[in-house]
């Protein structure tokens, strides 16, 4: 006869107990009592399917993935840079004509790459060492970026610096993982399955040091998605303090986002049309 299988711990058992209760609430139409419940779940373990369901609550609408989709096929951008490429996916929504660069130390494709696709397997802060990001397109600058590496706001930033340098003042800036659903989640390392890192550092640095740009968090499911606007190829602003910058907002506690994360982080709904506009008046020059 087979062992049988232990039962999971206490804590465990409670947190599940209080996610089936959260998923009746939301179908009875009750997401701020659902909301409750899978925040009381996540205190008695790290349960990453309670996490799930309150991302779905605290940020309706369509995934990220469904978002960039749009934004390509709004932009049709002819330059297209991606930082952390995984298995392809989100570089595949480039049209035909994009002229497409991965960059990612590790990629994973699941598929080969098209003609105008190229990688780079390497980290980024190495690849921008080597290379200039103009000149591997031929020349063009950069219309597209989706920044989605390492989950810290050191390399983060780093990226983004790189990134504006080779930028037109009509490109996109895009980041992920930039809107925590709680302190668990918004750690530099990862403590629970469910995890987003402390991107959400950049976009608070962003709003508060470059008044310039154009900073706003859309409240995609998981965890949000970034999107600069009006960047400004010829600021030193970021890349002279960069290190002073690193020190000052890794001492900025969590908790600088309490009872403020939508304002702070500049969080606009999960609302294609609302996107739209935003992406329409940007600067053209």
């Amino acid at each position: 006869m087979a062992p049988e299988t232990p039962p999971p711990p206490a804590g465990r058992r409670t947190a599940r107990a209080l996610f089936r209760r959260a998923r009746w609430q939301q179908w009875l139409g009750r997401p701020q009592q659902a909301l409750a419940l899978c925040r009381q779940a996540v205190e008695h373990a790290d349960y990453s399917r309670a996490y799930t369901l309150m991302s779905r609550l605290t940020l309706p609408g369509e995934s990220y993935f469904g978002v960039l989709r749009r934004i390509h096929a709004h932009l049709k951008p002819a330059t297209y840079l991606e930082i952390g490429v995984a298995r392809g996916e989100s570089l595949a929504l480039a049209a035909p004509d994009t002229a497409a660069i991965g960059i990612d130390p590790s990629p994973q494709l699941a598929r080969p790459l098209r003609a105008h696709e190229r990688i780079f397997a390497t980290t980024s802060d190495e690849f921008f060492a080597q290379h200039d990001l103009r000149a591997e397109f031929g020349g063009r600058a950069l219309e597209l970026a989706f920044i989605d590496g390492m989950h810290r706001f050191e390399y983060a930033l780093r990226d983004f610096i790189n990134v504006e340098r080779a930028c037109t003042r009509a490109a996109v800036i895009l980041v992920h993982d930039c809107y925590p659903l709680d302190a668990r989640t918004a750690q530099r390392e990862q403590r629970t399955r469910f995890w987003s890192g402390d991107i959400w550092r950049l976009l608070l640095l962003l709003r508060e040091q470059r008044p310039d740009l154009t900073v706003r968090t859309i409240g995609t499911p998981p965890t949000g998605l970034g999107m600069v606007l009006n960047p400004d190829p010829r600021s030193h602003v970021l890349g002279e303090r960069c290190e002073a910058l690193i020190a000052e907002y890794l001492g900025k506690d969590f908790q600088v986002l309490a009872g403020r994360q939508a304002e702070a982080l500049g969080l606009v709904p999960n609302d294609w049309p609302a996107i739209r506009a935003l992406l329409d008046a940007r600067a053209h020059s």
